[in-house]
């Protein structure tokens, strides 16, 4: 066990503990040692615990971090009794406290789930006993409503008058001062107030927002955990009238270090039932003590305080919701970037593509690639996932595919390289359906290469459907590193088109969860077609009529190419 030392400023002479893996030092209210200087950055310097060893290290600060006199560059190794400065603020590491040494708690970050609530025997729990200073505790829920037993007409005040300070605050900080700023008014005994709140994405427990009557030059509230620990527990307020002398209150040397004389403690409770928080306010003196009235008021007031916080949230969350949103429209934005805009010119061809993601992005891909003045490579490929990890891959593979392509002698090469490439790139376990098509308008053919992705299909000018032989197809993108690929060649007729498309075509669903299918594909590819882009669109009405309205759970992305019929100038 470690711990530091406070050698100047307000906190002078008290240690903090250095527990866990991590103890960040910094002004931000989540760092585990919270200093109170504007100098200091909000996350300034780490102390780091490695199998018995600790670890300075400077979190890139502005005014950096000293060690025995010198900047550290670095993490470097501390030793007992070694001198710490930060700014103006000086500590002392120590192994372990000496004997004359006191652990004063500071305010700082509390892990809920390292808290050992076993630790409270029943006569703590139950009631006050005979030597207890407790003078009285309160059940509290998230549906105990308004209590109108006792003074309803100051709790009514009391509610009304938070209820007007925070109505048309949805700033989370903003209401939970003028929740303070009122209690004080309501309570001119309380000398300190403060609210802990639990994270969003963790159990810790923080300080976020703290009040003190009397402007002095220590502005830290000090925290109770052993207070907290049981308010949480028993989900009970608590009125305290000489918290030092409490019998119900395990013995805790913070609560001597603070000099808390009267003390009440409420837990916030949400809507689930589970306590997020606490509401606490103290007096030092005892002449000035708070009553059980007092105690029923803050419990009505805490139910209002928990409305306001968890509006406050409901709003943070939305406006992170709408950022979130407008963040997936621009790189939706982008990605359409990457698609092509138009269609490339090949002598006697036509180009068409369709693109449609199911969510706001997709992994979904096809481009155009000119390799001559007579050739034209159409590339349509299919990240397994989607959304935004499919879309970055998907980028990245508009880069690559393009100059293996362009840069390779044979398609086959082109893939095989590709292959090798994305499956050294370590993207995880994804892989990629990948088909290229090579359209050559000096000879009439094209050449495909297929890793693992629907076959092209063929459709003649006669309606007859032909597809390329899926036996020949390689493995998809990024599975093995090392394989070659096969080049398969038709030739092309004058009405004849070429359709390439991604698995969200045949798998489309009805209401009744029954697929499109490539069965249904090729029997509606049979009908007269006069251009690509007939072709593209009229496939994308048949699939969407199938789904009647229902959303589709994959990426859509068709390609077509159509050889257009002689003229009588080309005979």
């Amino acid at each position: 066990m470690a711990f530091l030392k406070f050698n100047m400023g307000s906190n002078s002479g008290q240690m903090v503990e250095v527990s866990g893996e991590r103890t960040i030092l910094g002004r931000h209210p989540n760092c585990e040692v919270v200093v109170d200087n504007v100098a200091v950055s909000r996350h300034h310097a780490q102390i780091l615990e490695n199998h018995g060893h600790f670890y300075l290290e400077d979190l890139r600060s502005r005014n950096k971090t000293f060690l025995n006199g010198t900047p550290i560059d670095g993490r470097v190794q501390l030793d007992n009794g070694d001198q710490i400065k930060i700014c103006d603020l000086s500590f002392t590491f120590y192994d372990q406290p000496s004997s004359d040494e006191s652990l004063a708690a500071l305010p700082q970050s509390v892990d809920l789930t390292a808290l050992d609530f076993s630790d409270l025997s029943d006569s703590q729990t139950d009631g006050p006993s005979e030597t207890s200073s407790i003078i009285s505790t309160l059940e509290v829920s998230s549906s105990s409503g308004l209590r109108l037993d006792v003074k309803p007409e100051v709790k009514l005040r009391a509610v009304l008058e938070i209820s007007n300070a925070v109505g048309r605050v949805l700033d989370q900080q903003e209401v939970l001062h003028k929740v303070l700023d009122c209690l004080f008014s309501m309570f001119p005994q309380a000398d300190e107030g403060f609210v802990l709140l639990r994270g969003v994405d963790d159990n810790k427990l923080s300080v976020e927002a703290t009040k003190l009557r009397t402007d002095r030059e220590d502005k830290t509230v000090r925290v109770s955990m052993t207070v907290v620990k049981q308010v949480m527990q028993t989900m009970q307020a608590v009125l305290s009238g000489d918290a030092m002398d409490d019998k119900q209150i395990p013995t805790s040397a913070s609560l001597a270090e603070f000099q808390i004389r009267s003390m009440m403690c409420v837990p916030l409770i949400g809507k689930s039932g589970e306590p997020f928080g606490v509401l606490q306010l103290d007096s030092k003196n005892l002449r000035q003590q708070f009553s059980e009235d007092d105690l029923e008021v803050l419990v009505s007031v805490a139910s209002q305080v928990t409305l306001a916080v968890e509006n406050a949230k409901l709003h943070a969350a939305m406006l992170r919701q709408r950022d979130m949103q407008r963040d997936m429209e621009f790189a939706s934005q982008i990605q359409l970037g990457f698609l092509p805009n138009e269609s490339p010119r090949l002598t006697g061809y036509e180009f068409k593509g369709y693109y449609e993601a199911a969510q706001d992005v997709g992994g979904d891909y096809f481009d155009y690639v000119t390799l001559s003045d007579h050739r034209v490579a159409v590339a349509l490929g299919d990240v397994a996932g989607k959304g935004v990890a499919a879309a970055l891959l998907m980028a990245r593979l508009y880069a690559t595919a393009r100059y293996h392509l362009l840069t390779k002698d044979s398609l086959a090469q082109a893939l095989s390289s590709l292959n090798e490439e994305i499956s050294s790139s370590g993207v995880g376990h994804r892989f990629i359906t990948f088909i290229v098509a090579v359209f050559d308008s000096q000879t009439h053919t094209v050449t495909v290469v297929n890793a693992g992705h629907l076959p092209l299909v063929c459709r003649r000018a006669d309606g007859t459907i032909e597809s390329v032989d899926h036996s020949q197809s390689g493995l998809p993108l990024g599975i093995v590193s090392e394989q070659t690929f096969q080049e398969m060649t038709l030739d092309i007729e004058p009405g004849d088109a070429c359709f390439l498309c991604t698995d969200g075509v045949t798998e489309a669903m009805d209401p009744n969860k029954e697929i499109y299918g490539r069965e249904r594909l090729h029997e509606f590819l049979k009908a007269p077609v006069a251009s690509a882009e007939e072709l593209v669109s009229s496939v994308v009405a048949d699939v969407e009529n199938y789904s009647a309205g229902r959303h589709q759970a994959d990426d859509m992305c068709i390609v077509a190419a159509y050889r257009t019929p002689l003229q009588e100038t080309d005979t």
